[in-house]
């Protein structure tokens, strides 16, 4: 519980200094699909309450107790970004890459994904939008449980 509790004071610091951040995508570059999650700004809110919602979650946050949480959330917002047909490139490595020695559970993934989901509801992404993103992460699966 305490790993929790530093990883939630983190991300609310990391946050904090965010939340007055704003872009100007007023153009919202890119697909339509990237214009429905609201742009970089919008991506960033999703990543934003997802990354709240696993420092809220006993069941995975412990996987997350020795992450660069700002590494995490700059590269979620560009993996994201991607994939949703936006003007970034993902930096990181692959998804076998990062999680090949991690041993991830399929019960671990499936709460990472209800959060995910949880984090999409509390910004008010709408239904298709959030399916079409789930949609577009889940051939990670294969690389992400298991290592």
């Amino acid at each position: 519980m305490i790993r929790g509790s530093v990883l939630l004071l983190l991300l609310s610091c990391l946050l904090g200094g965010c939340a007055g951040a704003s872009r100007d995508d007023a153009a919202l570059v890119g697909e339509p699909f990237y214009r429905e999650l609201g742009g970089r700004d919008g991506i960033e809110r999703i990543v934003d309450a997802f990354l709240l919602e696993l420092a809220r979650d006993e069941r995975i946050v412990d996987r997350f107790a020795q992450a660069d949480i700002e590494r995490f959330r700059r590269l979620l917002i560009e993996q994201f970004c991607s994939l949703s047909g936006g003007p970034c490139e993902y930096s990181g490595d692959s998804m076998r890459a990062v999680h090949r020695t991690q041993d991830i559970r399929p019960d671990e993934f499936d709460a990472l994904v209800r959060d995910l989901m949880d984090a999409m509801d509390r910004v008010d992404v709408p239904q298709a939008a959030q399916n079409r993103l789930l949609g577009r992460l889940a051939p990670m699966y294969r690389d992400i449980v298991g290592g």
